[in-house]
C-alpha cells in the first residue's frame, strides 16, 4: 500500500497566456493554438484524504460561490477519469481552496484537474507514466496538459497537447480580474466571425529557443481575442492594460480568451506598488511571479 500523507496537498497553479495566436478550426471542432504559457505561484490548493468506501468521492470548494454541481466538476471528471482508466477504486475526501477566478483566462480548472490526476497517481503508488497522464489530461481540456509537466514556462501548440518547456527567467506580474467573467465557446465564436488570419511567426520561435527568452520577445507577444470583444468589454480590457503600463509594465495583455488581464514588471517592489494602486478600482488584483520550476 503506498505511504502518503495523511492529508495530502498539491499547489495548482494559475497560468497567463504571454502569447496566444488562434489557428484553424480543426475537424474535431477545437481549434489549433501557438501559445506561450507561464505558470505562476497563485492557485488553488487542493487536499486529498483516502476515506471508508469503494469509489466513493466526496469534494468541499471553499471560495466558490454557488458551488459547481458534481457532474460539472472538472475535480470529479478527473477522479471518474483516472479510475476508469486504472481500476483505483479507493474512496476519496477533497478539500478545494479555490482563489482562481473562473472564467478568467487563468487556467482554474484546468489545473485543478492536472492536480488531481498527479495526486491520485502519487496516492495509488504510480501506476501511471507521464505520458498516460498526458492522455487523459487531453481528455479533460485543451490547457490540463500543460499543468502535467508542473514546468513554469511552455511553447504549446496543436490543441494545447504539445507541450515544449521553456527556459524562462523569474518574472513579476499582476493579474487583475474586472469582475465579470468571459465563455470560451462565445468567445471562440467571435474569433471565427472576426478572423484574421496571420502567418506563423519563426521569428519567435527563435527567441524562444533555450536561453534566448529576453526583453525583446516581448515585441513579439500578442493575444488573437483582444481585438475581437464587443462593448463594454473592449473597453474594459483595454483600460486595465493601458493602466498596468501607465504603473510601469513592461508587457501587458489579455489571458487566454479573458477576462482576466496581466502586466509583467521588472521587480516584485513594482508589482506590489501597482498592487496597492489598483486594487480596489476591480474586482480581484493580485501581484505573483513565476513558479521556476
Amino acid at each position: 500500500m503506498p505511504i502518503f500523507p495523511e492529508k495530502l496537498p498539491i499547489f495548482a497553479p494559475a497560468k497567463v497566456n504571454l502569447h496566444l495566436a488562434v489557428k484553424n478550426r480543426r475537424p474535431d471542432g477545437f481549434h489549433d493554438i501557438d501559445s506561450v504559457f507561464l505558470a505562476v505561484n497563485f492557485g488553488d490548493t487542493l487536499y486529498f484524504d483516502v476515506i471508508e468506501g469503494k469509489n466513493t468521492v466526496e469534494i468541499a470548494m471553499e471560495g466558490l460561490n454557488p458551488p459547481l454541481p458534481m457532474e460539472k466538476n472538472i475535480i470529479f471528471k478527473a477522479v471518474s477519469l483516472f479510475r476508469e482508466k486504472t481500476g483505483f477504486s479507493r474512496g476519496l475526501k477533497i478539500k478545494v481552496e479555490k482563489r482562481i477566478p473562473l472564467g478568467g483566462g487563468l487556467g482554474g480548472g484546468s489545473s485543478d484537474a492536472a492536480a488531481t490526476l498527479l495526486a491520485l497517481n502519487k496516492i495509488a503508488g504510480f501506476p501511471c507514466r507521464r505520458e498516460d497522464l498526458l492522455e487523459m489530461a487531453a481528455c479533460l481540456g485543451s490547457d490540463v496538459p500543460f499543468f502535467i509537466y508542473e514546468t513554469s514556462a511552455a511553447r504549446v501548440t496543436g490543441r494545447g497537447e504539445r507541450i515544449v518547456p521553456i527556459d524562462a527567467p523569474m518574472l513579476f506580474l499582476v493579474i487583475i480580474s474586472p469582475g465579470f467573467s468571459s465563455d470560451t465557446s462565445a468567445a471562440y465564436k467571435l474569433l471565427d466571425e472576426n478572423r484574421i488570419y496571420r502567418p506563423s511567426n519563426d521569428e519567435l520561435s527563435e527567441i524562444l529557443k533555450e536561453g534566448m527568452f529576453n526583453e525583446k520577445v516581448y515585441s513579439h507577444f500578442s493575444n488573437d481575442f483582444l481585438g475581437v470583444f464587443p462593448e463594454p468589454e473592449k473597453s474594459v480590457y483595454n483600460e486595465i492594460i493601458a493602466k498596468l503600463l501607465e504603473l510601469g509594465a513592461r508587457y501587458a495583455n489579455l489571458s487566454g480568451s479573458g477576462s482576466a488581464c496581466f502586466g509583467v514588471f521588472a521587480d516584485r517592489e513594482q508589482t506590489q506598488k501597482a498592487t496597492d494602486i489598483l486594487r480596489g478600482k476591480w474586482l480581484f488584483v493580485r501581484d505573483c511571479s513565476t513558479t521556476l520550476k
